[in-house]
């Protein structure tokens, strides 16, 4: 049985955390393949993201020379809001019954995850795997205390370190370079992106 990741996120843009957290989950996890699937359009999200054309381009530069890595482009191609719960039934419907499927997030969504449309029926067909950010243990939220659910925590380096924070930067004009990969950060400004 394949252990597949999942990713999900915006990646706008894509950085050295995001980087981090993918190489730390795909080593603990012993995964077989990691699938990044950046969102359409977030539900939680009052901002729209950069097009989804550069935010692709991106991660195929970043993810380059990673084989166990790849981009799906599904929700890409969803109409409406994105919502994970409907990206893992069609990732398991379109390949039932032969995998072993992980969640990877941050600790921060973690203890929001029952706000996530259908959390339960995610807590049935995925194992959580979430960053152990400063050293200190994830704690379940109230809501999730009560449901029993598989959890993996994946030990990671302290950073605060958001997307947010890079487009304010670019946004002021100043350097990101040991916030995002060369090549992403030759993407952004050869394409201008995130200026005012």
């Amino acid at each position: 049985m394949s252990r597949i990741g999942i990713f999900g996120g915006s990646f706008d843009p894509v950085h050295n955390t995001h980087l981090a957290l993918a190489t730390a989950a795909t080593q603990h996890l012993q995964l077989d393949e990691l699938r990044w699937v950046p969102t359409g359009h977030p539900w939680h999200k009052t901002s729209r993201p950069a097009d989804a054309a550069h935010r692709v381009a991106m991660l195929k530069l970043a993810l380059a020379g990673q084989p166990q890595w790849r981009i799906d482009e599904l929700e890409l191609h969803r109409s409406g809001p994105s919502y994970t719960i409907d990206t893992v039934r069609w990732l398991q419907a379109a390949e039932p019954g032969t995998h072993q499927w992980f969640l990877v997030i941050g600790q921060d969504q973690y203890e929001k995850f029952a706000t996530w449309h259908g959390w339960q029926e995610l807590l049935q067909r995925v194992t959580l795997a979430v960053a152990n950010r400063a050293g200190v243990p994830p704690v379940a939220p109230p809501a999730l205390q009560a449901v029993p659910h598989a959890l993996e925590v994946v030990p990671m380096p302290p950073s605060e370190l958001a997307a947010t924070d890079i487009r304010s930067r670019l946004a002021q004009g100043l350097p990101i370079d040991m916030l995002v990969p060369p090549q992403v950060a030759s993407y952004i400004a050869q394409n201008a992106l995130y200026r005012k």
